[in-house]
């Protein structure tokens, strides 16, 4: 088999069919034989699975189309771990897997030319598409690893300084051809087999965020380049299946979770001082933020109560905790 499409699910049916009747035309394409879906449904407890099984029998998916039901909410990583395990064990392994979020339109070609990018490249491990609003305009979708350099820019936001350290901006301006990045966006990553082999599955962990850009990292550090491919276009929802930092609503406070798997990420692979570090620098530039936001009246962006939020979840104030974070 060619490549297996994995889409983890939680109360996001609709979503999910609609991502699915996208798909159609590049499963024509690929070939019944050469590509397979599985829809991991993350314990919905909404029907979500018996919805999504309905529709692919109802539309004739079956040959290329199912779902797996897991009895627990486990997260992005364990949903996609779950379908990923069970694959590499059978001798009908794939080549590749390609990971997609529910709140995805794949725009025709998409998965082909992620496919084809891979066969002429061998030693890229792991790439991702264009992600895309309907209307056209690009996402920033290829991102560099979090550094305490990206630290004081994410939390000083000040013109120069951002142009000083411009090279370790996570969200660089986005690339118009393809080119090599630290990680990409796990709305559509492609990830070559041999990848897991090697580095094992994405850390179960991370609930949610975060696990893309450490598995990328660890590929990185066993020698597997990661690649951004604009020429695979894909219409990214942005938050419709979290709910969260969707442009549509109203910003929602953060969850827990997500300040979690930022202490995870840093901890694990940077150390405990290095993370501690980290979380005073950026509160110390994000106070500074406020500060000049308030003489200059510039609106306030940012989730609500972040950083009330990000103060009582940082290191400095849960450091006990922070030594048990790598035993879970």
């Amino acid at each position: 088999m060619e490549i297996k499409i994995i889409i983890v699910n939680y109360r996001t049916a609709k979503l999910v069919i609609n991502c699915l009747t996208s798909l159609q035309n590049d499963i024509k394409y690929i070939g019944i034989d050469n590509c397979s879906i599985i829809v991991v449904d993350n314990d919905s407890k909404d029907n979500s699975d018996k919805i999504i099984n309905e529709v692919i029998e109802i539309s004739g998916w079956q040959n290329w189309a199912s779902v797996m039901s897991l009895q627990q909410n486990g997260g992005f990583a364990i949903g996609n771990n779950a379908a990923i395990r069970s694959s590499l064990k059978t001798d009908n392994s794939p080549k590749y897997y390609l990971l997609l979020n529910p709140d995805t339109i794949i725009r025709p070609g998409a998965i082909t030319k992620l496919i084809e990018f891979m066969e002429q490249h061998p030693t890229v491990g792991i790439a991702g598409s264009r992600l895309e609003n309907p209307d056209g305009s690009p996402q920033r979708s290829a991102f560099r690893f979090h550094t305490i350099l990206s630290e004081i820019d994410s939390g000083l936001r000040l013109g120069l300084v951002s142009k000083l350290l411009s090279r370790w901006i996570v969200a660089p301006p986005v690339p118009e051809e393809a080119c090599e990045t630290d990680w990409v966006a796990g709305a559509s990553m492609i990830i070559r087999s041999e990848v897991f082999e090697q580095v094992g599955l994405m850390d179960e962990s991370y609930f949610l965020y975060y696990e893309e850009v450490d598995f990328c990292l660890q590929a990185k550090k066993a020698g597997w380049n990661c690649w951004y491919v604009p020429e695979s276009r894909v219409v990214h929802l942005v938050g419709q299946s979290s709910g969260i930092n969707s442009s549509n609503v109203q910003k929602k406070r953060l969850p827990k979770y997500w300040f979690e798997s930022r202490q995870r990420y840093f901890l694990k692979n940077y150390g405990y001082l290095y993370t501690i570090t980290v979380d005073f620098v950026w509160i110390f530039c994000y106070t500074i933020w406020q500060t000049r936001r308030l003489i200059q009246r510039k609106p306030y962006n940012d989730p609500p109560k972040f950083f009330v939020d990000f103060i009582s979840n940082s290191s400095l104030v849960i450091v006990n905790k922070l030594k048990n974070v790598l035993q879970v």
